[in-house]
């Protein structure tokens, strides 16, 4: 195994802490992909933007894409998905914006998938015990902080030929 600049070995892939969040996320994800379909007829993406819509009314699909981690593109297929059964209305806002929103019925299932989420979320929650809770709490909030920092750095450097 090769060493790394401290002298110590390469961690594999498995062992490599980005490998273990994405697969622990992704475990995450499908499971609630799967009861999210079953009891609400969702999927993970429509969960999102449905959620990301009841949070803030005032946006924009453009905004709404960038804040689910989508082009525009696939954003402007969920929404469509969306305003086809009737839970999400679209209204023309400035220039070629539109406004998002909640229907009635689409309120009606966020607050079914919103506690449906939130026993999920307990029911993780529960297998660690409360200073554990803090503690992945403050991890994560750091990680995301400095994985963003670290994003920007990448992209300031150019690419190598």
């Amino acid at each position: 195994m090769a060493e790394r600049a401290d002298g110590h070995d390469l961690v594999p892939i498995s062992g490599l802490l980005s490998y273990r969040l994405s697969r622990t996320s992704s475990a995450m994800s499908r499971s609630a992909a799967v009861r999210y379909r079953r009891d609400f007829d969702v999927s993970l993406g429509e969960w999102r933007a449905i959620a990301l819509i009841a949070a803030d009314p005032t946006l924009t699909l453009n905004r709404l894409a960038r804040r689910a981690g989508l082009d525009k593109a696939q954003m402007s297929r969920v929404v469509s998905r969306l305003t086809d059964r009737g839970l999400v209305n679209r209204t023309a806002g400035s220039g070629r914006t539109s406004q998002l929103a909640l229907t009635a019925e689409g309120t009606r299932v966020y607050r079914g998938l919103i506690t449906a989420a939130n026993e999920r979320d307990a029911d993780f929650l529960a297998i660690l015990t409360g200073e554990e809770a803090r503690v992945l709490d403050r991890a994560l909030d750091k990680l995301a902080e400095h994985a963003l920092a670290v994003e920007e750095s990448e992209r300031a450097h150019p690419a190598a030929e």
